[in-house]
């Protein structure tokens, strides 16, 4: 199945960022970008395959932060090789690596050219099992041409492809996002222990600024009910509708929780936008989300943006841009917490969750 494609104004969406650095970025910043795509040992000679065609090699191990400029120079780049710009020769397999490289961070361009290579044996070999993955998260990001396409291929089959899995840089920033602690010394070194206050766990963050003091008070009071930290509740809340209690989304989310009605309905909440059934609606959602994810608050954020469908499907933090800001602003307004306390009881654990603690590379 061979498609045209349509030339048309490409949907932008929010990427994943360490800092507050511009997506436009100055030259100076995509030239930083390029010269992290090119680093050494970042690609491997491509694979020839019986049709003739190269296969591009896996996309390489992030060493870093990487910054939405980074994202945004990889598309850039890969866009004048994939066509041949002045002064850039054609190179579809160099392309193909650098959209890769730029679909694990969530961007639905790159994972739509990228598809449509595969697809139409761009230079490369054709894929269209790995194309039908990319189709589908481009169109779950909002891309209207993916949508259309996968709708004529069907739904994708399979584990996610290598262009899909979570990076790998994510741990490390996770790592860095939790506030550092001192050692404790080894019995029998002799050295005096640390003072008490060193040894406690960390006392939880603040609420989020701008949070009304009636609602902190009702959290503090309801959320130990539902095994949650007051702090977490109130991060989600904070991130959801920035406390708005009449904000309603382009999907329908509504409410301080931002509950779509099937959600709200799952958990027995009959007033969507009674702030307090619509707290404990997402209180119980997010009590559910830490039994079926074991407490991992990394997981459980990604559920609780892209649907717990999304989280198992990819074997982990979906790639939508959306959903990686996401998880990052939940991560900082929790302080870096990335484990909960859950109650087992409430559902199952995902069947998944032995293939989520495995890395990729080994899967």
């Amino acid at each position: 199945m061979t498609f045209r494609r349509p030339f048309t104004c490409r949907l932008a969406l929010p990427l994943l960022a360490v800092s507050a650095l511009s997506l436009q970025g100055s030259g100076t910043a995509w030239a930083q970008a390029l010269q992290v795509s090119q680093a050494p040992g970042s690609t491997q000679d491509p694979v020839f395959t019986l049709d003739g065609l190269p296969r591009p090699s896996a996309p390489p191990l992030e060493r870093g932060p990487v910054l939405p400029a980074h994202v945004e120079g990889w598309r850039q780049t890969a866009k004048a090789m994939e066509y041949g710009e002045p002064g850039i020769p054609r190179d579809a397999v160099r392309a193909a690596e650098l959209y890769c490289r730029a679909a694990r961070h969530g961007d639905a361009e790159s994972q739509y050219n990228l598809a449509w290579m595969l697809t139409n044996s761009r230079g490369i070999e054709r894929d269209e099992a790995q194309a039908a993955h990319l189709f589908a998260a481009a169109a779950e990001q909002g891309y209207v041409q993916a949508r259309n396409i996968l709708a004529r291929m069907g739904p994708p089959r399979g584990d996610p492809p290598a262009c899909l899995r979570s990076p790998d840089e994510d741990a490390a920033l996770i790592a860095a996002a939790v506030p550092a602690r001192a050692p404790v010394a080894k019995s029998g070194t002799g050295a005096a222990p640390p003072p008490l206050a060193q040894r406690l766990p960390p006392p939880p963050p603040p609420p989020p600024r701008g949070a009304p003091e009636a609602l902190v008070r009702f959290v503090n009071l309801v959320a130990p009910e539902y095994q949650l930290a007051p702090h977490l509740v109130l991060t989600f809340i904070a991130t959801e509708s920035n406390f708005d209690a009449s904000a309603v989304s382009p999907k329908n989310a509504q409410g301080l929780m931002q509950l779509i009605p099937e959600t709200a309905a799952r958990f027995g909440v009959r007033k969507i936008m009674d702030p307090a059934q619509n707290v404990r609606g997402g209180m119980a959602y997010l009590r559910w989300l830490m039994a079926r994810f074991q407490g991992d608050v990394v997981l459980v954020a990604a559920a609780y943006n892209a649907g717990e469908a999304a989280v198992e499907r990819y074997l982990g933090v979906p790639p939508y841009a959306e959903t990686r800001q996401y998880v990052w602003k939940i991560l900082k307004g929790t302080g870096g917490e990335v484990s909960h306390p859950y109650d087992a009881s409430v559902t199952p654990v995902s069947t998944m969750m032995p293939l989520m603690r495995t890395p990729w590379k080994v899967r």
